[in-house]
């Protein structure tokens, strides 16, 4: 049986029997005006992080959601897009999309804003989306794209890549890891699908986003996860996982190279009014301004200026130089 198929059966069984374990959700629930959310989406929220940001929303757009759970984040999505067909959610398990289409049904009785209309749901995979090119405003995963090995990935990125319009956005929560995966846990179908084994370092996972061909990538939260200890897994060391939260936007690639916000601050405290370093990055005296990763290093390199520079905080929610 091929990892896709063990994963497809573990998510069979959580459409059936709603399994609150399954996964565990870093950041807190949205609480909304007038969103109410069904007890059985909630049981169903199998997922690490969110992808619903309101500054993601605006202008009514368009939204894929791949992976549908219990439809909870599809709700969501549906609150600031509240037009027939506005969000598309795309499933490979036909419990799970049955599932989902009972859960909307029912949370249609307790919102009173909300139509399920606004919501198709469609059979198919992240590796074969049937959607247009250029045709989604938004498209979000949750704790599914690191189920996937390194060629499914890399082949799911493009599919997100192909069917966002230009300045799209791309929004994930995935776990990671840090340290080597052991190749026997990394081969463990059953892991994998549990989005454990399948976890790797956010360098790899930032770089993969950016190969295919994102120009901006924001990273908006990380948070610890789970632990892979040697008494409950086959592993000789503790394996610390993490999960986070990114934004990645198909904007121009940059000639640098693309601009990768993991959290980094610059404050220019010199004598001057303002510190301009003629690459378009205009630091007032004494104020705080987000930088990407390749502006802060090009920043520290300039010895001779008074410029604070401050580590990642892997929290970046706006702003920025580029």
């Amino acid at each position: 049986m091929s990892y896709l198929e063990t994963t497809k059966n573990v998510y069979k069984e959580a459409a059936l029997v709603p399994q609150e374990g399954l996964c565990c959700t870093t950041t807190p629930v949205w609480q909304l005006p007038e969103l109410e959310i069904p007890s059985r989406m909630l049981q169903m929220n199998y997922g690490c992080g969110s992808t619903v940001h309101p500054r993601d929303l605006i202008n009514n757009p368009s939204i894929l959601y791949v992976g549908v759970g219990g439809g909870m984040e599809l709700l969501q999505f549906s609150y600031f897009s509240r037009r027939k067909g506005a969000v598309i959610g795309v499933d490979p398990v036909d419990e799970m999309l049955e599932a989902s289409t009972s859960n909307l049904k029912e949370a249609e009785l307790s919102n009173s804003w909300f139509n399920a209309d606004y919501i198709d749901l469609v059979r198919g995979d992240a590796l074969r989306l049937p959607l247009e090119d250029e045709s989604i405003d938004v498209a979000a995963q949750n704790c599914l794209f690191n189920i996937f090995t390194r060629a499914d990935l890399e082949l799911a990125l493009k599919e997100m890549y192909r069917v966002l319009r230009p300045h799209g956005r791309l929004v994930l929560s995935d776990p990671i890891c840090q340290q080597a995966m052991p190749e026997n846990l990394k081969e463990d179908e059953k892991l994998r699908a549990l989005c454990l084994s399948g976890a790797i370092p956010l360098q790899d996972y930032i770089k993969m986003i950016t190969d295919v061909g994102f120009g901006t990538v924001e990273i908006r939260a990380k948070r610890p996860y789970r632990i892979l200890d040697p008494a409950h897994y086959d592993t000789d060391k503790v394996l610390v996982i993490e999960s986070v939260e990114v934004c990645a936007i198909k904007d121009p690639m940059p000639d640098d190279g693309p601009c990768v916000f993991t959290g980094k601050t610059a404050i220019y405290y010199g004598g001057e009014e303002y510190f301009d370093d003629k690459k378009g990055h205009v630091l007032m005296q004494n104020q705080p301004m987000s930088v990407c990763d390749k502006t802060a290093h090009a920043l520290s390199l300039l010895s001779n200026q008074d410029i604070h520079l401050s580590d990642s905080t892997y929290f970046y929610d706006g702003g920025g130089c580029c």
